[in-house]
């Protein structure tokens, strides 16, 4: 489903030259769970960012459903983004003016659903995922977990195929950050492939596959006992 091949990154800050990701190899596949670990600035973030089409390699090749994305304008990379991946990010990214509701609906307008399978799909995704009865409510009103009980409702409200997960529990007391990781493993269990990037040993060993990155190349790529 997601692969990439001998893919390199680099950032140029005035005289400073930072390798993010070097000869990057790595094929994910339909329905998995992969953890993404390792230290502060080893190329974590770069690698989901790549995943989910918002960054290009310096070189080598990505691959997504068989489709290989670089020399892709950003109009058609744009495309094979929308409704088939979803973002999960740490700081939610939830838009302060827009209800809960109107927040999830978003994603659903930039595909151009009519307005009554909006407010259906919606509907549906904040009753499953708890937070239904928030759903007049401002980002501000809510608690951190259901923050993130939103972002992750406007992830998957359009059925993507793959899930991008940076720090989804980073912002989350440790009881809210369970919530998180119960959700992802039952959103897995229904078939979505998720590729999470996390600090946090515990969580990683929920997924079952662990890639861990040093320096911007993975130094593990690992399956978890079931």
């Amino acid at each position: 489903m997601l692969k990439l091949v001998n893919v390199t990154k680099t950032y140029r800050g005035g005289d400073v030259r930072t390798r993010a990701l070097d000869g990057i190899n790595l094929e994910i596949e339909a329905g998995e769970y992969v953890a993404v670990t390792g230290p502060s600035g080893c190329g974590k973030s770069t690698l989901l960012a790549m995943l989910g089409l918002l960054d290009t390699p310096d070189s080598g090749d990505y691959w997504i459903d068989g489709q290989q994305a670089g020399g892709l304008d950003e109009a058609r990379l744009n495309r094979l983004r929308r409704g088939r991946i979803g973002f999960i990010f740490q700081n939610f990214n939830l838009i302060e003016a827009l209800t809960v509701q109107e927040n999830v609906e978003l994603a659903l307008q930039y595909l151009g659903v009519s307005a009554a399978e909006r407010r259906r799909r919606t509907a549906a995704m904040l009753d499953k995922l708890g937070v239904a009865h928030r759903a007049r409510h401002r980002p501000s009103q809510l608690s951190g977990g259901q923050q993130q009980r939103v972002a992750i409702a406007r992830a998957l409200v359009p059925n993507p195929a793959v899930l991008l997960a940076d720090e989804p529990t980073g912002n989350l007391d440790t009881a809210r950050g369970e919530e998180v990781m119960r959700l992802l493993r039952q959103i897995n269990a229904e078939g979505t492939t998720i590729v999470m990037v996390t600090h946090s040993p515990a969580h990683a060993a929920q997924a079952s596959r662990t890639v861990r990155l040093l320096d911007g190349r993975i130094v593990v790529d690992a399956l978890h006992a079931a």
